[in-house]
């Protein structure tokens, strides 16, 4: 199967780190050029220095708090100068606190929305005429919340879901013009994420991070956390050419964590 990424302009969102740099770094293996960014100046350094002895694709970074609406704007008009038109945009963003209803204020929400569901409205706002042009992809990474909604993270729960609801009606807008749009829902992914979700439900129970680790390792059927590349792999393949037919979709990245149908 040949993925046709050679030359295609990818915009990947909080990449320098965790799901985001591994999917950048498949695309750059692939022969895609990639803008990476994040708030953290210095680690996109080296995530682009790691990237760039990959030898494919070219990298790029350009340092951006997506919840700032002219961030934004200065990022897509970043990344078209270095690389031309965008065809691809994987939309991306860091969890927000982990807590139940009551321990959150209006700024707490109006935070998570800013950072988990209006960047993503912003990002392809500003994408949206390079896409129109010939078609593109478009990915929104979500959690597995979206099927089954994770206790104690009542923010993540709410607002992953007001990305699925984005991406579907998207879906059939944008169809026309044969931009794909598709979510992507990661479970126990072994990420630094997951890591700090861990810690903070062992410091809730009074146990180690080992504990609960190997806890939820028994509700998973694969008997393990997923690895970032295995994401990436899956991700990669519906921002490829490879992929024609699919959009409107979500699926779980979660070696059969979820149990609903």
């Amino acid at each position: 199967m040949r993925l046709n990424l050679e030359g295609k302009t990818a915009l990947v969102v909080a990449s320098s780190q965790g799901l985001g740099k591994a999917i950048a770094q498949k695309l750059v293996e692939e022969g895609a050029n990639v803008m990476l960014t994040s708030r953290n100046r210095e680690k996109l350094q080296e995530v682009q220095q790691e990237l760039q002895k990959l030898g494919n694709g070219k990298v790029s970074y350009f340092p951006c708090d997506i919840t700032k609406e002219e961030n934004v704007k200065e990022l897509v008009a970043a990344t078209r100068k270095t690389f031309g038109d965008i065809q691809i945009l994987v939309n991306n963003a860091g969890g927000p606190p982990g807590g139940t209803f009551e321990k959150f204020e209006d700024r707490d929400w109006y935070h998570a929305f800013e950072l988990n569901l209006l960047s993503y409205i912003r990002l392809i706002r500003e994408v949206l005429p390079d896409l129109k042009k010939e078609g593109g992809k478009i990915i929104n990474i979500a959690s597995s919340s979206i099927k089954q909604p994770i206790p104690g993270l009542i923010l993540s729960n709410t607002f992953r879901l007001g990305v699925l609801g984005l991406s579907k009606s998207l879906a059939e807008e944008l169809a026309p013009y044969n931009i794909l749009v598709n979510t992507v829902a990661p479970g126990r992914i072994a990420t630094d994420r997951v890591a700090f979700l861990d810690q903070l439900k062992a410091d809730n129970q009074g146990t180690s991070r080992e504990q609960v680790e190997e806890a939820s390792k028994k509700t998973i059927p694969l008997g393990r956390y997923g690895k970032p590349e295995e994401f990436a792999n899956f991700a990669t393949f519906l921002v490829s050419e490879a992929n024609t037919y699919v959009t409107g979709s979500s699926f779980l990245i979660d070696g059969g964590m979820v149990k609903s149908i």
